[in-house]
């Protein structure tokens, strides 16, 4: 397959930067996602490494290769829109073998790689129908195996799964997942869904007004995320942010205020933050737990029961609204109060122009509050 390097790219149209200095090194066989909010550049700069779109400034090599001018047809690249974009009078082998047919490639080659395209993607009863008689999952799979028999370099993706339902989505991220390890592929994929990202990924760009946030792997930039725009972003349901300041320091790390009076140690450097200082404390619904006598209470005003899971919303003093994620079974019912456990361990502290204060490297799974699953009586 191949790598691809991306130096200081720019891209403008007329006035308007819309790409804005992006650098990015990606490594042979990685699956990165590009993700970020609507306008923030991912799709664009998706285009420019296809071609599709001319570079402003900076310099763009595959396998060390410059390809700036390079023509589309010529960068060993194939790309899978969010449209399926299929021809309805062809069978699903023909619109596979259609790009193969066009390269002049022999019919015996062309159905050999038709057939090993439809069984990866498990297509081979299928390759006999047209369009109008596939699922939307399946003309997806078709369209993908498009891409797979060209053999190109570099698989671009442009948000392939919007247009299926919550259950076909989920269904072909695990195709996507196991395509990647067969292909043993370079894949860059586009979306602004912050689950596909967290799946899918090897690594994640973070985008945002065309310059990269933050480049790191899925659990990376969950558990420690450089600024309150990325720790917003990934996570479902998002990270709880709370407004506060430093009440004091000691080896336990920022002692800050909670609404209604409460304090909080939270495990950073001692000296990150001067007494007084305003900061954001952010905290995931995971990382919060009923408890018995907990550093924070409020009122359940909804609750949402999916089986397993429980999330509670809670007014808390000052009248922001937090998310709680506790078990399924839990009792607790709208409108009961309850006093709120937190894993200080994984807390998170943001100062005023946004920026993280950086936490201790700790395992990912470690620092629930020891009462979690306690409910006030």
């Amino acid at each position: 397959m191949a790598t691809v390097r991306l130096e200081n790219i720019r891209k403008s149209f007329g006035k308007v930067e819309v790409i804005k200095g992006v650098s990015l090194d990606i490594s042979d066989r990685e699956f990165v996602v590009f993700v970020g909010p609507s306008g923030c550049g991912k799709s664009t700069l998706l285009r420019l490494v296809a071609g599709l779109e001319e570079i402003t400034a900076g310099e763009l090599s595959i396998d060390g290769v410059r390809m700036n001018d390079m023509p589309v047809a010529q960068r060993g690249l194939a790309m899978v829109f969010q449209s399926y974009a299929l021809y309805p009078h062809m069978t699903v082998a023909e619109n596979m073998g259609f790009a193969l047919k066009m390269a002049k490639v022999p019919r015996p080659e062309r159905e050999r790689k038709v057939l090993e395209a439809a069984r990866i993607l498990q297509l081979e009863p299928l390759l006999a129908r047209r369009p109008r008689e596939l699922s939307g999952g399946q003309r997806q799979r078709v369209a993908i195996g498009r891409a797979i028999v060209r053999n190109p370099k570099v698989f671009l993706f442009d948000e392939p799964l919007s247009n299926l339902d919550a259950s076909l989505r989920v269904q072909m991220r695990v195709e996507l997942t196991r395509l990647h390890d067969e292909l043993k592929a370079t894949m860059i994929y586009v979306t602004h869904d912050q689950v596909e990202a967290m799946t899918l990924a090897d690594k994640i760009v973070v985008l945002r007004d065309g310059i990269v946030e933050q480049v790191g792997s899925p659990l990376e930039l969950f558990h420690h995320p450089v600024n309150l725009f990325v720790a917003g972003f990934l996570g479902s349901p998002k990270m709880n942010f709370l407004a506060t300041t430093v009440t004091g320091q000691g080896p336990e790390g920022l002692r800050v205020g909670l609404p209604g009076g409460g304090e909080l140690a939270v495990p950073v450097p001692p000296g990150a933050a001067a007494l007084g200082s305003p900061l954001t404390l952010g905290v995931r619904p995971e990382h919060l737990g009923l408890a018995e006598d907990g550093s924070l209470s409020g009122e359940v005003l909804v609750v949402e029961r999916l089986g397993g899971t429980t999330f509670l919303h809670v007014a808390v003093p000052g009248g922001d609204l937090i998310t709680v994620q506790t078990s399924g079974e839990n009792p607790v019912r709208m409108h009961d109060r309850v006093s709120l456990g937190f894993a200080t361990e994984q807390c998170h502290l943001f100062r005023e122009d946004g920026t993280a204060i950086p936490r201790p490297v700790r395992h990912p799974l470690a620092g629930r509050p020891a009462s979690i699953e306690s409910v006030p009586q």
